[in-house]
């Protein structure tokens, strides 16, 4: 038998980043890892031919180096080979007429793209912009605190001493309304709107949801004011540097080790068994970056849950499922409405709010949705390590589907099984991308389909090819994720705590609740 101070189960960036912060306060720390490789949603493989390095999932690393726990390890991560590519040229919206509308870190130059649309709504994005340097430290403050805590108390004092009760009241309207609702606020021009709103899709908002408005506000704003970053060669170069950094400052990665159980005796989580049998010791912590429906639900021997908990976690909703298409291709899409989409990292295909709602309601009532929103990424024209010179990576993620099919919206696709229906529904999504840019289907060299069941079976924690491990809805954000009282990582089990997608601050490839956990065990 194995001891250690902390055991930490799952080698997610979260995982990762606590295991780190704790190696580095003095602790004895171990990483248990079910699959081959670290990395958990943050992987990049060779999928279809040698040399094409596709992320699997996660792509954009902005979260990642804005993070708490970037900044305070940025030295010593980049002396393990961590590297940024810089996107000057974030994200766009491409249009059926034919035009684009984007976003990039030249704010004069994104101001008369608006202007050229709407004067009106030019001025007010400038505003927007202009105040964005007031609101920031605020929100920011606020996302990167435990829930609740002193440190989110502090926040908002630290908000109300700034700008009063005007900025408060305005701060909480934001976090409170839908992307609609926030953006009918501010501007009239519909494609404005379409190409900031594309952003709650990602984390499961439709533009009427409540609560959806904060994503889109600070992806456009952020990356006007700093950019967008991949990591070079990869999405895994953060993992690589995470790792790297944990076994120098002597913590242990187990790989191919599932967990068979965490060992709970007398209330308290005292070690965990690995499925060949080997049982390791955690006198201090044991943390699970697993979705805590995996953890509880299967793996926890020898505690009973309150009912509270145990209520909460059976209704914790996950969000709609996402289909991943990669290719390889002999030259990156011709997009019709500019050249200059090509060397944009994200172009969306998601032309209305209208369509954006049509979109979701299709997938939450189980039918695959007759025009799907689509996020299409493109690393190697940031990164052009990614692929054989010349050649190029497509990475499209498509937004929002269902895990189990009822039917198709489009009334074109009978079967209803993913492993059936997935190559046709990729057909639909490549049809589409070839509609904004004529002639794309002709560059295609070869693709992996990953449907929604394809991602869970790939991570189990993406359940239903949910990437998100649970909808960011407001019953299931802030004080209520996951669930209502447990929200600062401590399990109803004494010594199991939880961190994760499914914890606050939630989705994304920020660390934050990893490296929050780490901070509070560590003091």
């Amino acid at each position: 038998m194995s001891e250690f101070d902390a055991i930490i189960l799952g080698a997610g960036h979260n995982g990762l980043a606590a295991a780190v912060h704790l190696a580095a306060r003095g602790w004895k720390v171990a990483v248990v890892e079910a699959k081959a490789s670290a990395g958990g949603a943050v992987k990049t493989v060779e999928l279809i031919e040698p040399g094409f390095r596709h992320d699997i999932a996660a792509m954009n690393l902005s979260m990642f180096a804005g993070s708490a726990f970037h900044q305070t390890y940025a030295g010593e991560l980049a002396a393990h080979g961590l590297k940024f590519v810089p996107a000057p040229k974030c994200f766009a919206s491409v249009f059926p007429d034919g035009t684009h509308l984007g976003i990039g870190t030249d704010a004069a130059a994104n101001r008369a793209a608006i202007a050229a649309l709407a004067p009106k709504d030019a001025e007010s994005f400038a505003a927007m912009s202009a105040e964005f340097g007031n609101t920031a430290p605020h929100l920011f403050g606020l996302l990167g605190n435990p829930m609740p805590s002193l440190g989110s108390v502090k926040a908002v004092w630290k908000a109300w001493r700034a700008g009063g009760v005007p900025l408060l009241t305005d701060m909480l309207r934001l976090l409170l309304s839908s992307p609609r609702g926030f953006l009918d606020r501010h501007f009239d021009n519909e494609k404005l709107k379409a190409m900031m709103a594309a952003w709650g899709l990602h984390l499961d908002f439709p533009p009427d949801a409540a609560g959806g408005a904060l994503f889109p506000y600070l992806e456009t704003m952020t990356n006007q004011a700093f950019g967008m970053v991949i990591g070079e060669g990869g999405a895994d170069a953060i993992i690589k540097a995470m790792t790297g950094l944990l076994k120098a400052k002597g913590g242990e990665l187990f790989l191919n080790s599932p967990v068979a159980s965490v060992d709970v005796s007398g209330g308290r989580a005292k070690s965990v068994t690995l499925a060949d049998g080997r049982k390791l010791t955690a006198r201090r912590a044991v943390i699970s970056n697993i979705h805590p429906k995996l953890l509880f639900n299967g793996l926890v021997k020898g505690s009973a849950l309150p009912g509270r908990f145990a209520d909460g976690l059976e209704t914790y909703r996950p969000g709609p499922g996402a289909m991943m298409i990669h290719l390889t291709l002999d030259d990156l899409p011709d997009w019709s409405a500019s050249p200059e989409l090509k060397s944009y990292a994200y172009v969306h295909i998601a032309p209305n709010l209208a369509m954006m709602n049509r979109v979701y309601d299709e997938a939450v009532s189980g039918l695959l949705p007759r025009e799907p929103a689509l996020v299409v990424g493109q690393p190697t024209a940031l990164d052009p390590t990614r692929a054989p010179a010349g050649k190029h990576v497509l990475w499209v993620q498509v937004r929002v589907l269902p895990a189990e099919i009822k039917g198709d919206a489009g009334a074109e696709i009978s079967a209803t099984d993913w492993a059936s229906v997935k190559e046709a529904y990729a057909d639909r999504v490549l049809s589409i991308i070839e509609s904004y840019a004529p002639g794309f289907r002709s560059k295609i060299r070869g693709r992996a389909v990953w449907s929604p069941l394809d991602l869970q079976a790939e991570n189990p924690n993406l359940i239903g090819g949910d990437s998100l491990s649970g909808s960011h809805h407001l019953d299931q954000n802030f004080l209520f994720r996951p669930v209502a009282g447990y929200s600062r990582y401590k399990s109803p089990i004494d010594g199991l705590y939880m961190c994760g997608a499914a914890t606050w601050p939630g989705a994304g490839t920020g660390a934050g609740s990893g490296f929050m956990l780490a901070k509070m065990l560590a003091g």
